[in-house]
């Protein structure tokens, strides 16, 4: 504004940063250069990669990924197995049957969570009283905590957290079985994902006198808390194995004197007229609709149908074991 030119402070101080000033170009032209590229995390001293690193060289170990693990970052990979984190958790039993006969078994579990104000019968006052005698920590939370406990499953009011089960070693089971003095009787599972099918199959093994089921490791069902579920407390009375290879397992079943029979659509022989069933027995049951792989068919000495009537073509492997199973108790019998 006119008049203002006078006034103290109105100019601006010589050489003050603020705005151009004459003959200044060319003189920072230095600070507008690249620094070139950025190194890496492992050539900055003050970066944790680069500590990481240092750290594995001295240990005379591979350095570490940027992640901190050295399976690319996937969850569980640097485990045994490369098995997930979630698989090494407590599994659940709900609903007041399984409860009660995981406790009967004295399953080692971790406590008992009783939901509040539950309308208790007799199977709830057994759970309560086998939870004292066994001196775990009952716990009475509320509906909607029981509800994310057991995720989803129907609980009764009644849940039992117990530790990962512990699976037994394939070969160990004909072992068992002849400590028994019966002819070994082992039930083996091909491609069953569903854990209720599993669980099904662990309770009919029970029910007919088999000495343990067979798993493979991967691309199978395990014994997660809806197949405690399924087997009614079965589980805690018969012993679950985990195979590395199941069709490695079956010849080596074979090559122990053991007779192995696959269940198959197309078998030469009815279960009913199963002669072997007296012989040590491994009975090799697939999934509904896929049956047996290739693989595991070739393993099998012998393949049995189960007639049904037209327009059937397959039973899921909780009916189907159960069938076979029944059969081979009755040749036993």
């Amino acid at each position: 504004m006119a008049g203002n030119s006078q006034r103290q402070g109105a100019k601006r101080a010589p050489g003050s940063k603020k705005g151009a000033t004459v003959g200044s170009g060319g003189q920072k032209s230095k600070g507008l250069r690249g620094r070139g590229p950025t190194p890496k995390a492992t050539e900055r001293t003050k970066h944790v990669a680069a500590k990481r690193s240092a750290t594995a060289a001295r240990r005379g170990g591979p350095a570490p990924t940027q992640g901190g693990r050295s399976g690319g970052g996937r969850p569980g990979a640097g485990r045994p197995g490369g098995r997930p984190a979630a698989r090494e958790g407590n599994e659940v039993v709900a609903g007041r049957n399984s409860v009660v006969e995981a406790l009967r078994a004295h399953i080692p579990a971790t406590a008992l969570h009783v939901a509040d104000r539950i309308d208790a019968d007799e199977r709830v006052k057994e759970a309560i009283a086998l939870a004292n005698a066994a001196r775990l920590p009952i716990l009475e939370v509320p509906r909607g905590e029981l509800d994310r406990l057991a995720a989803g499953a129907v609980h009764q009011g009644l849940a039992l957290t117990v530790p990962p089960y512990h699976y037994a070693h394939p070969d160990d089971l004909p072992r068992l079985a002849h400590e028994t003095g019966t002819p070994p009787l082992i039930v083996a599972l091909d491609g069953v994902t569903d854990p209720r099918n599993l669980g099904a199959v662990v309770r009919s093994a029970a029910a007919f006198g088999a000495h343990g089921v067979v798993v493979p490791e991967r691309r199978a069902a395990g014994m997660t808390a809806s197949a405690w579920k399924s087997s009614a407390g079965a589980a805690a009375r018969i012993p679950v194995a985990r195979a590395t290879n199941l069709t490695r397992q079956l010849e080596k079943y074979r090559e122990a004197g053991m007779v192995v029979v696959g269940l198959d659509a197309d078998g030469s022989v009815d279960a009913a007229d199963l002669e072997v069933a007296t012989d040590p027995l491994v009975v090799v049951v697939g999934a509904e609709g896929a049956g047996l792989s290739r693989l595991v068919v070739r393993a099998c000495d012998l393949l049995v149908r189960i007639p049904m009537a037209r327009g059937n073509e397959s039973l899921n492997a909780g009916v189907a074991a159960g069938i076979v199973l029944y059969e081979v108790a009755r040749h036993r019998s």
